[in-house]
């Protein structure tokens, strides 16, 4: 498998399609582990109209998959299961590197703590 690197910026804005093709939302930001040097996060928005009234959402990158010919990621959930899924408001980020933030959002996204790159 050939290596590649991309730049965050070129990552922002990223469509979320689900399995089935349903637009889930857009990358809004990708949180860092500064202890790793890997993405622990891709922040989904979802719902609203126009960014307004936006959920926003912790999605573990392992949970995601890259499709690299439609530069997209895809992530294998319904949107049902995205919006009971936790989430939080744009002007109320939570803690990131709260222990139970990780475990709680991982476990959701059935996504084992050591997986953290997106599938190819």
């Amino acid at each position: 498998m050939q290596v590649r690197t991309l730049s965050a910026t070129s990552l922002i804005g990223d469509e979320v399609r689900n399995t089935t093709g349903e637009h889930l939302g857009e990358i809004e930001e990708l949180m860092i582990d500064l202890h790793t040097g890997e993405v622990a996060y891709a922040v989904l928005s979802f719902g609203g109209i126009l960014g307004i009234g936006d959920k926003l959402f912790a999605v573990p990158w392992g949970a995601l998959a890259l499709d690299l010919d439609d530069q997209k990621f895809v992530l294998d959930v319904d949107k049902q299961f995205l919006q009971n899924a936790p989430g939080f408001d744009k002007k109320d980020w939570p803690d990131f590197a709260s222990p139970q933030f990780r475990e709680k959002h991982y476990d959701y996204y059935e996504v084992k703590l050591a997986s953290r790159s997106p599938r190819v």
